[in-house]
């Protein structure tokens, strides 16, 4: 079992949590149509929702909002922020953007047609929601083992570079305009990508003259884990080798609300000038002036020392032991999870956890719902729900992994809440036969986990 890492900054200010009653959220999941989306912060207990914006910034970044330049256009904090994304990523133009899913609409609105197909190693949600909003078709090409939570495979988001192979010369470079990898793997358990795999993925789309884009949100914890996995790159620092990451691609998108260790924001760059200019106007409208993106220029400040601080290596060994000491402990009580453990969340394998509820009564959301109730904890789905689709025919077609993820807000919880979290599953298995599926009231067109409405299939919920 790994051991717990000593958090490495002292506690400075802290926020209170409140505690309620399993009756008291037997109650409130009801009202919230058994969403966690729809509870309130305030009667959650430990929110493990998501690790997008949801950290606490250091002593160094607040330092940093108080001397934020809030000028409209060409602050101060734009260029110390423009330092920052030349030195880490080194690609020759950027605009800032209020979070990644800008990134990515600015994108796929520039770039993606009706019919177009965009490969990924595996789509995130808001990815692969922006792509089909535009017509688009996304593909996911990860490697087999990727799609086995018992497989120890140390680069499980790794591309299938067989499959990209051969899917693109059978539908034609012509149609894709632009190809994707994300690092780390979010939709498959946190995963990293090796340097090799990304070296190998360019070469594959740049045969084809396709531009390659990094989905960058956890480029830092992939960095890490090239560092601690892949021979050759033990002597390197994880900025060195986020450089060289970078180095393959055209451009990335990054939601700076993870490895930028901020509250909100996001980045979108590029190599191609053209494409730069029609980013500039499609920001403009939609975002902000260039040199701002829809952020204030105390954001762009903190995020230009958070980049930096996501890259330090005592803590990225804090919060990837974090992951581990959490999977480890859940595997102890029997909890089946993804293996090995990603850097910023824990994913839980509800498929094998309640193997009684059939594919389509939603195990991975019946379990959310329970952790719920059981402990006051959120969590997020990662299976059905998120990532369903339906044919031709309307009928569902189910994803490979059915998951609840336990994603760890950067700089936030400590040693005990993980146990209590791990308390409340030991809880949860020792009547995990009683617990029942769901049925969706409410589905909306995209990203349907935000506010989808659900009913429960048991007499007595």
């Amino acid at each position: 079992m790994a051991g717990y890492v000593p958090e490495p900054f002292r506690i400075k200010v802290v926020e209170p949590i409140r505690r309620t009653t399993a009756a008291e959220r037997r109650t409130i999941i009801r009202a919230a149509h058994y969403n966690v989306f729809k509870v309130r912060s305030s009667d959650i207990l430990i929110d493990l929702l998501t690790d997008s914006g949801t950290g606490a910034m250091s002593d160094n970044q607040w330092a940093g909002m108080m001397v934020g330049d809030e000028a409209y256009a060409c602050s101060r904090s734009y260029y110390s922020l423009e330092s920052a994304v030349r030195d880490i990523f080194g690609f020759r133009h950027f605009v800032p953007t209020h979070q990644g899913r800008a990134a990515e609409h600015i994108l796929c609105s520039l770039l993606v047609r009706p019919g177009n197909l965009v490969p990924n190693n595996m789509h995130f949600d808001t990815t692969q929601a922006n792509i089909a909003a535009r017509g688009g078709i996304p593909t996911n090409l990860l490697i087999d083992e990727g799609l086995n939570p018992s497989s120890h495979h140390p680069f499980k988001g790794n591309m299938d570079l067989r499959k990209l192979q051969n899917w693109i010369q059978q539908v034609g470079p012509e149609g894709i305009p632009f190809g994707m990898i994300t690092v780390t793997n979010n939709a498959g358990g946190g995963q990293p990508v090796s340097m090799a795999n990304l070296r190998e993925t360019a070469n594959v789309y740049h045969e084809h003259r396709i531009p390659f884009f990094i989905d960058a949100c956890r480029y830092a914890e992939n960095a890490y884990f090239i560092q601690q996995r892949e021979l050759g790159y033990a002597a390197l620092s994880p900025l060195e080798i986020a450089r060289q990451m970078f180095s393959y691609a055209d451009g990335c998108t990054m939601s700076a609300k993870k490895d930028g260790l901020v509250n909100i924001g996001g980045l979108l760059c590029m190599n191609d000038p053209a494409l730069m200019q029609r980013a500039e106007q499609e920001l403009i409208l939609r975002e902000g002036f260039p040199t701002y993106g829809g952020l204030a220029g105390r954001d762009l400040e903190a995020i230009a020392r958070g980049l930096y601080e996501g890259l330090d290596p005592e803590y990225l060994a804090y919060r990837v032991g974090q992951t581990a000491y959490l999977a480890d402990s859940l595997a102890e009580v029997g909890v089946p999870c993804v293996q090995p453990p990603g850097g910023h969340a824990v994913y839980v394998d509800a498929r094998a956890l309640l193997p009684h509820i059939p594919a389509e009564h939603l195990a991975a959301w019946a379990l959310g719902v329970e952790l719920y109730v059981q402990g006051g904890i959120r969590s997020a789905e990662l299976g059905a729900v998120a990532f369903a689709t339906r044919d031709e025919n309307g009928d569902w077609q189910f994803p490979p992994l059915e998951l609840v993820r336990l994603a760890l807000p950067r700089r936030s919880y400590t040693q005990a809440h993980l146990d209590y979290v791990v308390e409340t599953f030991a809880a949860i298995l020792q009547k995990r036969d009683d617990i029942s599926g769901y049925r969706m009231t409410y589905e909306p067109p995209f990203l349907r986990h935000f506010t989808a409405e659900f009913e429960s299939l048991s007499r007595t919920n």
